[in-house]
């Protein structure tokens, strides 16, 4: 720890307490004292639930300073992936109909939320505030380069394979796709983190961080964050089971179509993280922010079709990964315009605007 450097040596409350409060509702529910099919519990625990993904992340950001960049945003990105992971085989087992599309669903809508949502809003807002911004055009390069295979072969290419009818791989070819994903997903790591770490660090985000305060946390708070980050995941975990039929309730009512549960889910989950990506982008550290933004699409096709596909196969569930033919254009556009908007290395709020457009396109065709 540097010389002009100091500890975080406390946490907010509410990042204990949120935590304590849901393992205390799950508790209160698996005794049955409290009824989980009474409204004010339901209530109750959608709130909890909120409050859990934000201690999450707030936790997985605390160790995260402590690890340093890019760890950082790896660690943020498989924790959120663990809570949509966890959303997703919830309503899975319930078995109900549409759920061997939900996968595909919210993949594809953290796809179009992360590349044009949040990045979008992180290239308006940066560029508004700061009239251009750099970053490290390898990173972004690599980063595309793996996100566009996978997101190819999970959503795309189903649709024109013959071992089976329909928009679905055979089980072979979904074990084949899982193992696939999961050593692409490596590979990345093992650059992002050892053989190239130095195309995540940007110069800036080097010398912002090291000014910023010198916040670091200290061994202690480090720890007990990582144990509450684990209890927050499993509160997540267990919430999200619990109040899965009325979210798909809910959508049923409000007359929106099916897939929008797969919206819901993704905006639940990468609400925090964005938030996370537009404040380092308003600060003038946009690598830090695509990290982020980029980290979490990728985490959650290399991680999340695998272990749904593992879900399928032991369940016998049908699984169902191929887009629509207005979802696969939407996808073909995102990938193009950003592949040219992170091709230069430097970004203005233009690029920004015309990504909130596409995402503007993708929630009108959802709802």
């Amino acid at each position: 720890m540097s010389s002009n450097s100091h500890a975080i040596d406390s946490l907010p409350i509410w990042a204990w307490a949120a935590p304590l409060a849901a393992t205390l509702l799950l508790v209160a529910k698996f005794t049955g004292l409290a009824p989980a099919s009474s409204t004010p519990v339901l209530v109750l625990a959608a709130v909890l639930l909120g409050a859990a993904v934000f201690a999450s992340v707030h936790h997985a950001e605390v160790v995260a300073l402590r690890v340093g960049e890019p760890f950082g945003s790896i660690l943020l990105a498989i924790a959120v992936t663990v809570i949509e992971v966890a959303l997703i085989v919830s309503i899975m087992l319930s078995a109900k109909d549409g759920s061997d599309v939900l996968a595909r669903d919210t993949v594809f809508a953290t796809v179009m939320m992360v590349f044009n949502g949040i990045i979008g809003l992180c290239l308006t807002l940066g560029g508004a505030r700061h009239h251009e911004q750099s970053f490290q055009t390898n990173a972004a390069a690599v980063a595309l380069s793996v996100i566009g295979t996978l997101a190819v072969i999970a959503l795309i290419l189903p649709n024109y394979t013959l071992a089976a009818p329909g928009p679905v791989y055979s089980s072979a070819q979904l074990i084949f796709v899982g193992i696939v994903s999961i050593i692409l997903y490596g590979v990345f790591l093992f650059v992002q983190t050892v053989r190239h770490r130095d195309y995540f660090l940007g110069e800036t985000e080097i010398s912002d961080i090291a000014d910023d305060h010198g916040l670091v946390p200290s061994m202690r708070i480090t720890w007990i964050s990582l144990a509450l980050l684990a209890l927050a995941l499993v509160a997540v975990v267990l919430l999200a089971k619990t109040l899965s039929p009325s979210l798909e309730r809910a959508v049923a009512a409000a007359g929106l179509p099916k897939a929008f549960v797969g919206v819901v889910i993704a905006a639940v989950v990468l609400l925090p993280e964005g938030m996370a990506a537009v404040r380092a982008a308003r600060a003038n550290r946009l690598q830090t922010s695509l990290n982020l933004a980029l980290g979490s699409a990728m985490a959650t096709i290399g991680l999340t079709i695998p272990v749904v596909s593992v879900v399928a196969l032991m369940l016998g569930q049908r699984l169902t990964l191929g887009l629509a033919p207005a979802e696969m254009v939407l996808l073909i556009l995102t990938l193009f315009i950003s592949t040219v908007t992170l091709a230069t290395g430097r970004t203005t709020i233009l690029q920004g605007a015309v990504h909130l457009v596409i995402f503007a396109v993708f929630l009108f065709l959802a709802a």
